[in-house]
C-alpha cells in the first residue's frame, strides 16, 4: 500500500513540477494557446421538466389501483471565462413522488448534486483545476413498503468531494478530469441511522442487553484519487444526451474498489414546452450495504450491489 501511495504522489509532484515550469515562461505559452473570444465572460442558463399523471378507476372489472405521480427536475448552470481562468459552477435537484390508493405517498426520485469547478489553463483545452461537489437528498427515505424503518434523511447521506488536478476541456461537448489528490467526506447526520453504521460510517458499540455504549460517528473521511468525465453532445435534431461518469478510489483502503457514480440524461425536445427526457444513474460504492434478499422476499443478509435507477418522464420543459 505505501509503495502504491508514494508512487502516485511521485507522479503527482512530477506533474506539479510540468505546470509550475509552464506558468513561469509566460511568454512562451502565450503564443501556442489560442482563446476563443466567443467563451470569455459569464454564461448562465438553465432547464425546468415537469411531470404529472394520474389513474382514476370507478367499478373497473380488469382491477387497478387510483394513483397521482408528480417529478420535477431542474438544472441550473453559471460559467465564467477570462483569458486563462475558468469558473463553472451547476446544480441539478430532482424530486419526485407516488400516491396510490389509501397508501402514503412514496419518493421517487430525490437529488441535489452541487459542483464548482476552477481552472487555470496551461495549454490549449489543458488547466490546472479544483473541484468541489456535494451532493445529497432533501426527503426521509423509508424501505417500502415498510414506511416506519427510515433509511435515508437530509445529509443522511450527503458526500463533500474536494479534488485538485488536470482537466482536458473541450468547450462544452466534452471534459476529462483527473485527480491524484482527493479528500471525501461522507455525512450521516440521522443519529440513528449513523448508531447502524450506514452508508460506511462507524456504528455506534453496543453492551449485551443493546444499550449504546458509544454512539456512531456521524462522518467518515477518505483520501485517495478521482476522475470526472462529463459528456454533452447533440444526437440528432431535438435530441441531446449529457452523460457524467465519476470514479473515486480509497488510496487506503481497498483501493481496487472503486466508486462508482454515472448518470446519464437524454432530452428529446417536441415542441417549445413540451419534451420527453430519460434519466438514469448506476451507482456502486463498497462501503453502502444493501439488504440482500431471497426469491421468496426473505432477508439472507447484507453486502455491497450495484444500484440502479432510471426515470422516464414525459410534460413540460423550459429551457432558458
Amino acid at each position: 500500500m505505501i509503495k502504491y501511495c508514494s508512487s502516485l504522489l511521485a507522479i503527482y509532484f512530477y506533474f506539479s513540477s510540468v505546470v509550475l515550469g509552464q506558468v513561469v515562461e509566460k511568454e512562451k505559452d502565450l503564443r501556442k494557446i489560442s482563446i476563443d473570444s466567443s467563451l470569455i465572460g459569464w454564461k448562465k442558463g438553465g432547464m425546468f421538466n415537469l411531470t404529472f399523471s394520474q389513474v382514476s378507476l370507478t367499478n373497473w372489472a380488469a382491477g387497478g389501483e387510483n394513483s397521482v405521480s408528480a417529478n420535477v427536475l431542474f438544472n441550473l448552470f453559471a460559467k465564467y471565462n477570462k483569458k486563462r481562468l475558468s469558473f463553472e459552477n451547476n446544480l441539478d435537484f430532482g424530486f419526485g413522488l407516488l400516491k396510490q390508493s389509501s397508501a402514503k405517498s412514496r419518493k421517487t426520485d430525490d437529488k441535489i448534486d452541487f459542483s464548482s469547478k476552477f481552472g487555470y489553463l496551461i495549454r490549449n483545452n489543458s488547466f490546472f483545476a479544483a473541484l468541489l461537489n456535494f451532493k445529497t437528498q432533501s426527503m426521509p427515505g423509508y424501505n417500502y413498503p415498510n414506511d416506519s424503518v427510515k433509511i435515508s434523511n437530509f445529509m443522511s447521506p450527503a458526500y463533500l468531494l474536494f479534488a485538485t488536478g488536470y482537466d482536458f476541456k473541450k468547450k462544452d461537448i466534452f471534459s476529462c478530469f483527473l485527480a491524484p489528490v482527493t479528500g471525501k467526506v461522507t455525512f450521516v447526520n440521522d443519529q440513528t441511522l449513523a448508531n447502524s453504521g450506514a452508508f460506511g460510517v462507524e456504528p455506534a458499540v453496543f453492551d449485551s442487553i443493546g444499550n449504546i455504549i458509544k454512539k456512531g460517528k456521524k462522518s467518515r473521511i477518505e483520501f485517495g484519487g478521482y476522475i470526472k468525465t462529463v459528456l454533452n453532445i447533440k444526437i440528432a435534431e431535438n435530441i441531446n444526451l449529457n452523460s457524467k461518469l465519476e470514479l473515486f478510489s480509497n488510496y487506503f483502503k481497498n483501493p481496487q474498489n472503486i466508486d462508482v457514480y454515472w448518470e446519464n440524461l437524454i432530452g428529446m425536445k417536441i415542441n417549445k414546452y413540451l419534451a420527453v427526457s430519460i434519466n438514469t444513474v448506476l451507482i456502486y460504492d463498497d462501503d453502502i450495504m444493501i439488504t440482500i434478499k431471497d426469491k421468496a422476499g426473505n432477508i439472507t443478509g447484507q453486502g455491497p450491489r450495484t444500484q440502479f435507477k432510471e426515470v422516464v418522464v414525459l410534460g413540460f420543459s423550459y429551457k432558458f
